[in-house]
């Protein structure tokens, strides 16, 4: 199961044309490519030119149980289904989701913490960062990675109406224009590559491999995220250990308001960048002074 992050940028050059070499550079990816990874982009190339059948027929739909379904969702889930049976990973259900009506891809990865909007508010949660970053994400911040899912609208709302497969992205050496390649299904009846701008509109945003983005949580909220907040508030003693529960319920709504008054921020209990800055220090600073945490050295004699 073991690739080489060199020998999967290599194969993607295959796909390229003479003419790409000359226009576009692959950006190397920012973060390790996984194994499974590159297990996934393997089957998922190997079903490049598929057609749907009679009917819009497909196997992915038949292994979903919906033999005629829209199936762009159906493919990616069959495609790590595959990899799961070949290699003996479990990564259906935990690292991606199985899914078919729309917007469940999506709810799936905020809750697992690895959702990635393009521009704007995650609905009922709030704006996103980037780790590291001082300011709310904005169309183009974030390049995604080989294996991350794409969502797509295809109208004016925010529901997802598809969904692609990344395999790697370039940029134009001409114009400086990052470019997404993806594999995806019923691409209208097919499985074919395609090629989207990364500020295209219609482009959601992306459930990552990777965490590398936080998010504003508030009453209400829960999933991956909300958990790692309750486990800081319980570390510097602003949350009793009982509602480390990954719901974001009144208990610590209330331990975010005292750490907001705490840190000469307004009390709304809501935990923005400001509040989960706060917090990361107050966290920094108990481990920094917590016995625990210190390193031992033996003597020289």
């Amino acid at each position: 199961m073991r690739r080489a992050l060199g020998i999967l940028l290599s194969s993607l050059l295959l796909f390229l044309s003479p003419a790409a070499f000359a226009e576009e550079e692959i950006i190397p990816p920012q973060w390790p490519v996984p194994d499974y990874v590159s297990c996934l982009l393997e089957v998922a190339s190997g079903e490049v030119g598929y057609e749907e059948g009679e009917h819009g027929r497909t196997k992915y739909g038949e292994w979903a149980g919906d033999p005629y379904c829209q199936w762009c969702a159906e493919f990616q889930c069959w495609c790590v289904d595959q990899v799961d049976r070949r290699y003996g990973t479990s990564l259906l259900t935990n690292v991606y989701p199985r899914y078919s009506g729309s917007n469940e891809g999506r709810a799936w990865f905020i809750t697992a913490g690895r959702y990635v909007i393009r521009k704007g508010e995650v609905e009922n949660w709030g704006y996103e960062w980037l780790k590291g970053a001082s300011t709310h994400i904005s169309s183009g911040d974030y390049i995604p990675q080989p294996g991350d899912w794409v969502f797509f609208t295809w109208t004016s709302d925010d529901d997802t109406d598809h969904v692609a497969l990344v395999e790697y992205c370039t940029r134009d050496t001409e114009t400086g224009e990052v470019l997404i390649h993806v594999i995806e299904g019923n691409k209208p009846s097919a499985v074919a590559r395609d090629v989207y701008e990364l500020n295209y509109s219609r482009i959601l945003g992306y459930g990552t491999v990777h965490d590398v983005a936080d998010i504003t949580m508030r009453l209400g909220n829960r999933g991956e995220k909300v958990r790692e907040l309750q486990r800081k508030l319980v570390y510097v003693g602003l949350l009793d250990p009982q509602y480390e529960n990954g719901t974001y319920g009144n208990a610590t709504a209330e331990a975010v308001r005292t750490l907001q008054s705490m840190s000469g921020l307004r009390p709304y209990g809501i935990a923005n960048m400001a509040a989960q800055e706060a917090l990361d220090r107050l966290v920094d600073e108990k481990y920094r002074d917590d016995p625990a945490t210190w390193t031992v050295v033996p003597d020289d004699d």
